[in-house]
């Protein structure tokens, strides 16, 4: 089968031939119809997120959706023909970082980690889900305890901070949504934001008890410092810095509390795998061809794509050869 294999920054993504992994006790096979792009992968790559990686060489991609095609011994919780999508449980039990992924035609799974798609969800929105959707609410939801009551902002509106918006909106919170790209408004204004911003500093009328900053670095970062409430709570989920440089004061005299929110759990999965059913998310997704994942994660990491990404590896001898 071809898969995307990755063995240090030094040789990159490569294209290869390998052979179809077999399941063992506790695990499944499963066709991979679906698997989406994540900007995490373009950190990995790069070497600034080797630190994720438990093996070498790997296969990336943990954004993964696919068939049940083989059992290893002692399943019995899903069935040959199953949709399935993998939850991404980072960093201890998490597809493409610690264990072969799916930026290939097949992949080993824990059945554990397995999700059930409901019949009107899509292979590629399920994929999606498992960590653009998924990390969204549990930053959101989970680690900022946004609710009804909760005025919060959220700082980046891209692939996950577009979810995160709509997600922050579901729970009834009032919402703004701050980007540097204005083009971003009148969509983030039709998934609940009251108002939208260039930057925090646009903002200074209100009062914030929540911050998701879905950019991560270090003005978003301040700017979030400044805007939130005595003893509020501003959630990191972004990577846009590898370091970042915070006023030691502030963070002491405003008694704030600062927590890294990394993906989610398998029933935050289920959760947005029902949101998605319902109609009440609908994700912004683009496809790509399995040949061109390289070229695909270079749009990304240079902020070209719109929406997230994602290939259809079960296509790949098709169209590579």
């Amino acid at each position: 089968m071809k898969a995307y294999r990755w063995n240090g920054p030094d040789s990159g993504l490569l294209l290869q031939d390998i052979s179809v992994p077999q399941p063992s006790v506790g695990e499944v096979l499963i066709q991979v119809e679906t698997c989406g792009l994540c900007h995490s992968d373009c950190h990995i790559i790069s070497g600034t997120g080797g630190e994720w990686i438990q093996q070498r060489p790997i296969t990336l991609g943990h954004e993964v959706a696919g068939k049940v095609v083989a059992l290893g011994e002692g399943v019995s919780e899903v069935y040959i023909g199953d949709r399935v999508a993998v939850a991404l449980i980072a960093p201890a039990g998490g597809i493409g970082l610690n264990y072969d992924g799916g930026y290939a035609e097949y992949a080993v799974v824990p059945v554990k980690y397995l999700e059930s798609i409901p019949d009107n969800v899509s292979f590629e929105q399920a994929s999606v889900a498992t960590d653009a959707v998924t990390t969204a609410y549990h930053a959101v939801v989970a680690v900022g305890g946004v609710t009804a009551s909760t005025t919060v902002a959220i700082v980046g509106l891209g692939g996950l901070g577009s979810v995160g918006l709509r997600i922050a909106s579901l729970q009834g919170a009032i919402v703004y949504g701050f980007d540097i790209d204005s083009r971003k408004f009148e969509a983030a204004t039709r998934d609940g934001a009251k108002a939208c911003f260039s930057s925090l500093e646009y903002a200074t009328d209100i009062t914030f008890d929540v911050v998701v900053d879905f950019v991560g670095i270090t003005s978003t970062m301040v700017a979030a410092l400044k805007a939130v409430k005595e003893s509020g709570r501003i959630v990191l989920t972004g990577l846009g810095d590898e370091q970042l440089t915070l006023p030691t004061m502030a963070i002491v005299h405003k008694n704030v509390g600062i927590r890294g929110s990394l993906g989610g759990t398998k029933e935050e999965l289920r959760t947005v795998l029902a949101l998605i059913s319902a109609g009440k998310i609908t994700p912004d997704l683009e496809e790509v061809p399995f040949g061109k994942v390289n070229e695909s994660l270079h749009r990304l990491e240079t902020g070209q794509a719109k929406g997230r990404l994602f290939t259809r590896p079960t296509l790949a001898c098709a169209e590579i050869s």
